[in-house]
């Protein structure tokens, strides 16, 4: 299981900095206005070859100043129901603030680990300010500076000890797992249970703690494989959902713990930004795609302009990953459910699609000698083999240039292009590298 570790504190202790700092990204705009962080705060953390995902709660919270400190407080119930570790940001500079004190009360109610770090230490004259912080009931404060960096490394080796160790997974390897995601009131549930309906046949659960994700094992009608299912069993808190941000919290789990994604859209919503940031995080996580655009039996009018329209739509705002199925279905009347199944297994086994070298170069080669790579600066960039690499997550292809640094992002989007034009790779990402030969 993927371990995940959520960033809390008030606005402008410096979550942004120190999730940059710990992911090795710039994703996150910093500046220092309270209330910046509009990103989607997610990413992967590696420390000592361990891996585990972070979450920077401030991207999610609606700046207007009476429900400010409310939302950051559902935030922080929401984190404390889905992570397996809390950081918590206080600034050293300004001590502890009442805000601060809430916060500390619904962690320690929790019974979450948590980790209290006092950020912005960033001379020795700033540690004197870290006693203050003994009153918080958390333990001993951790000074850092996300800044310059100061301190994250004895942060990060107290994070990995307090993370639980991967359990080994009791799962048969090699069979495939589907997520079903998608925001709330998709038809997520309704489309599990139409799956695995009431009888329920041959159907292991094996379920962990609260926190995991629950894996339904589904064999008939010639299929095979688990459904990851995070719907588990949760006690719902009492917390009136910031949805967004809760229901892409339940989505990291079960997208980073399966194969191929079920994507579910609302076929009388349309493909909105939440279902976006489902898609990012698929991406993020090179898994395999399938989009159901569930209660199509809400839909009135059917034609095949509507369904193309609506295709597009989709096809557009995913770009420019285009090549992924979608099914018009509805979990409700049961209609194209088992096509659902078909297509995620086909899509698995898509990832899966091993080319012959002297068949890649066969095709790639003449179709790249018909149009080269760009010349930059009066130096012609040429490509002279092409192979994929073997034993990777998924279909990954190197090709050998004379030049490689000069090849950009839109040459490798159409070798790519051609790849799918010419082998079947449909739902699956593909990872094309340019070395020097």
């Amino acid at each position: 299981m993927g371990n995940l570790v959520a960033i809390v504190g008030r606005p402008n202790v410096g979550k942004s900095t120190l999730f940059n700092r710990l992911t090795n990204s710039r994703h996150a705009i910093v500046s220092d206005e309270a209330g910046t962080t509009r990103d989607r705060q997610y990413g992967k953390c590696e420390w000592c070859g361990r891996e585990f995902s972070v979450v920077d709660t401030g991207g999610w919270v609606v700046n207007s100043e009476d429900v400010f400190e409310e939302e950051i407080r559902k935030q922080v119930l929401i984190a404390t129901e889905e992570a397996d570790l809390v950081l918590f940001i206080c600034d050293i500079k300004n001590g502890v603030t009442d805000w601060d004190m809430d916060v500390a009360q619904i962690l320690r109610r929790a019974k979450l680990p948590t980790l209290l770090v006092a950020n912005k230490a960033d001379d020795g004259k700033d540690l004197y300010g870290q006693y203050d912080f003994y009153k918080l009931g958390l333990g001993d404060p951790w000074c850092v500076s996300a800044a310059t960096g100061s301190g994250t490394g004895d942060l990060l080796d107290k994070v990995l000890e307090m993370l639980p160790e991967k359990s080994a997974d009791d799962l048969d390897d090699g069979i495939p797992r589907f997520a079903v995601v998608g925001r709330p009131n998709a038809g997520k549930s309704s489309l599990i249970n139409a799956f695995i309906g009431e009888e329920r046949h041959i159907v292991t659960d094996i379920a962990g703690t609260t926190r995991d994700s629950i894996y339904t094992r589904y064999d008939k009608f010639g299929f095979d494989f688990y459904l990851v299912d995070t719907a588990g069993i949760r006690r719902k808190n009492k917390v009136s959902e910031d949805l967004e941000f809760y229901s892409v919290m339940r989505s990291i789990r079960a997208i980073e713990n399966s194969d191929v994604c079920i994507l579910m859209i609302d076929a009388t919503r349309g493909i909105e930004a939440q279902d976006m940031n489902i898609f990012q995080l698929i991406q993020k996580n090179n898994k395999s795609l399938v989009v159901v655009v569930n209660k199509w039996d809400l839909v009135e009018e059917k034609s095949q302009a509507v369904i193309d329209t609506f295709e597009n739509a989709i096809r557009e705002r995913m770009a420019p990953f285009k090549d992924f199925p979608i099914i018009f279905a509805s979990a409700l009347t049961k209609q194209r459910i088992f096509k659902v199944l078909e297509t995620a297994k086909q899509v698995y086994l898509n990832r899966k699609v091993k080319i012959g070298t002297s068949k890649l170069n066969e095709v790639m080669l003449p179709i790249v000698e018909a149009t080269p790579p760009p010349s930059i600066k009066g130096k012609y960039i040429k490509i002279k083999y092409v192979s994929q690499v073997p034993d990777t997550q998924i279909p990954t292809f190197i090709f050998y240039a004379n030049l490689p640094q000069y090849i950009k992002e839109p040459y490798k989007r159409f070798l790519e292009n051609k790849i799918r034009e010419n082998w079947t790779l449909t739902g699956s990402p593909i990872n094309i590298f340019i070395r020097q030969k």
